[in-house]
């Protein structure tokens, strides 16, 4: 079990110390807890005993119990399909049965790492006409990002797919206003890139950044307004993007069916253009 999901499970019983601990650990996940047991009780301001106490509380046998599971979840965050690869890896009732009934578990798991609560804000902050939206993932997840963009500008204006090298970056971050939206889909071998442009846009721009990472946790977490962890581990060499992509067609669905009669006009809007301009062509 991750640390992250052990301090929630056990957040019924923590005291207001344990609490103010717990809230300086999730700050900067999980470098925070990366540090000496004495310069974290002093940035969280509590003692060193507490912190004992706290990971005992929390299943662990100890602080060094604790590093020890923060180091193992960075290295799994980046691990590449070399690592990931497994010789004999088991197959029941044929590759491509087993393949998809272990995409549809982690689909399953996808709607309950997802509060509906969340998802139903996240789906007003993408709707809100007065905010302009920007979408950007990482090297691969940009499939992701680009479903997510396409449907958008389809349902409404102010949608924005940044290009994939920084250098275009200063364009679209000078257009973004307060309670702007940046959208990042970060996949673990996280870019540090994809980091620094949300860091900007929520230190400098002030906008709003919601995050679809994997159980890893991308570092953009600590910029981000809104963080969606879904599962990728697929038991292969590559990871999936089934449940991320289920996610994301259900943003974009709930979107447009809540807002059917502006969607619908949009789409005929763009249908025309999009008829006219292949006429031209002929």
């Amino acid at each position: 079990m991750l640390i992250r999901d052990r301090i929630e499970n056990a957040a019924d019983m923590l005291t207001s110390g344990e609490r103010k601990l717990a809230a300086a650990i999730l700050s900067d996940y999980p470098f925070a807890g990366l540090s000496s047991i004495q310069e974290l009780a002093k940035h969280a301001e509590v003692s060193p005993p507490s912190i004992s106490r706290f990971v005992t509380k929390i299943g662990l046998d100890g602080y060094q119990d604790f590093q020890r599971d923060l180091i193992a979840e960075l290295k799994e965050g980046h691990r590449s399909p070399v690592q990931l690869h497994q010789a004999e890896r088991p197959v029941h009732g044929g590759y491509l049965k087993d393949f998809i009934s272990k995409s549809a578990s982690q689909m399953a798991m996808a709607a309950d790492a997802i509060t509906e609560d969340q998802f139903n804000q996240i789906c007003t902050l993408l709707t809100d006409p007065k905010r302009s939206v920007y979408v950007l993932g990482g090297r691969i997840s940009d499939t992701i990002a680009k479903h997510l963009s396409f449907h958008l500008r389809q349902i409404r204006k102010d949608v924005f797919h940044l290009p994939d090298t920084p250098e275009g970056w200063p364009e679209y971050l000078l257009r973004m206003r307060p309670g702007d939206i940046l959208y990042a889909v970060d996949f673990r071998r996280y870019q540090p890139a994809l980091e620094q442009l949300s860091l900007v846009a929520s230190r400098d721009r002030n906008a709003r950044v919601i995050l679809m990472t994997d159980k890893w946790i991308s570092p953009i977490a600590k910029h981000a307004h809104e963080v969606m962890p879904v599962p990728i581990d697929s038991g292969t060499l590559w990871d999936t993007y089934s449940a991320a992509l289920s996610v994301t067609e259900a943003i974009v669905t709930r979107i447009a069916e809540d807002n059917w009669e502006q969607t619908r006009d949009r789409i005929k809007a763009w249908d025309a253009l999009r008829f006219t301009q292949e006429e031209n062509e002929k």
